[in-house]
């Protein structure tokens, strides 16, 4: 193990001083020296993670599939969304678009000597108990993941870029990282946002980070995979969230707006009566209404411009609604 660690961070180094650190400071960006070396371990992680997902979770498809398809075509485009969100592109552009604001909100709290209480802060003896203190903050930010995935869901407005995410028809555990870059970008304020506000420390965020994620890149693989009458109620898996990705929800008015937003704890869903499980798996996707929303389903650019065409109308014909009232 210490061997991989320093194999790690050895590879940090090298690409921080020879790629990374010269091109900041050629750009006028010295400041962010400190923020790149660590943009570093978040793609580095993301090659790691995304090799774990591959190696567990593309034999579970192949071996046991919930679906069998004659081809594997529209699976491809998620892949393009998966390597530029684990590589660091996608997180990049979000890093680059936050940066300045939480730099600025820093800068203001410091000033007015507000800094936000860790946990540690609050119940000292999680100082020698990292291992708690990190679940209670994943316990923590997966409530507040459950309320963002369910808001995505209810407004129009955010369903017209979140919707991308449920067009695919050849779910598997590539989809997890197939969204428009605009929810991603809504998605990346929320959870950084909610991490400064209770104080997530910079060491665990990303760990916090990683261990949401392959969670969801198992939940959305293409398998029979199942946790047992009782494991299903405790940790979302692939039978739980392939309700959520259903292309018929159930009757039900409870499930209007959908069901199983859980990302890892299914006690959200249990406590808020958004539980739904069956037997059966359903088919997975959405019924397109249009031309456009067809030839878009696996096109990477064409969803990210539907993306926009549907929020733009959503938001007008809310204007119009409203100036008519």
């Amino acid at each position: 193990m210490q061997s991989l660690t320093d194999l790690f961070v050895g590879a940090q180094g090298w690409l921080f001083d020879s790629l990374v650190q010269p091109l900041l400071f050629e750009l006028g960006l010295g400041s962010f020296v400190e923020m790149g070396f660590e943009g570093i371990e978040f793609v580095l992680l993301g090659v790691v993670e995304l090799a774990i997902a591959y190696t567990l979770m593309r034999p579970l498809e192949a071996w046991w599939p919930a679906e069998k398809w004659a081809q594997r075509r529209a699976v491809r485009v998620d892949v393009i969304y998966t390597v530029l969100n684990r590589l660091g592109i996608v997180p990049l552009v979000v890093f680059a678009l936050l940066a300045p604001l939480f730099l600025a909100v820093d800068g203001w709290l410091r000033f007015h000597d507000i800094i936000p209480r860790q946990l540690e802060d609050w119940l000292p003896a999680l100082d020698y108990h990292p291992l708690a203190s990190f679940l209670i903050y994943l316990v923590i930010l997966d409530f507040s993941e459950y309320w963002r995935h369910r808001l995505s869901h209810s407004f129009r407005w955010w369903w017209a870029l979140h919707g991308i995410h449920h067009s695919q028809r050849q779910m598997s555990f590539w989809t997890d990282s197939r969204n428009h870059l605009l929810d991603d970008l809504i998605a990346g304020v929320w959870f950084a946002s909610l991490s400064l506000l209770i104080g997530v420390p910079p060491g665990q965020f990303i760990g916090l980070l990683i261990v949401l994620r392959l969670v969801e890149n198992l939940s959305h693989a293409n398998t029979r995979l199942g946790f047992g009458r009782l494991g299903d109620y405790l940790v979302v898996g692939p039978r739980y969230h392939r309700w959520h990705h259903a292309l018929d929800l159930p009757a039900d008015p409870r499930f209007a707006c959908g069901c199983n937003f859980a990302i890892l704890f299914p006690i959200w869903d249990i406590l808020f009566g958004t539980l739904y499980l069956a037997p059966k798996l359903p088919p997975t996707g959405i019924h397109e209404s249009t031309e456009q929303e067809l030839s878009a389903r696996n096109d990477f650019w064409a969803q990210q411009k539907l993306g926009l065409v549907l929020l733009w109308r959503a938001l007008t014909t809310r204007a119009n609604r409203q100036s008519s009232a």
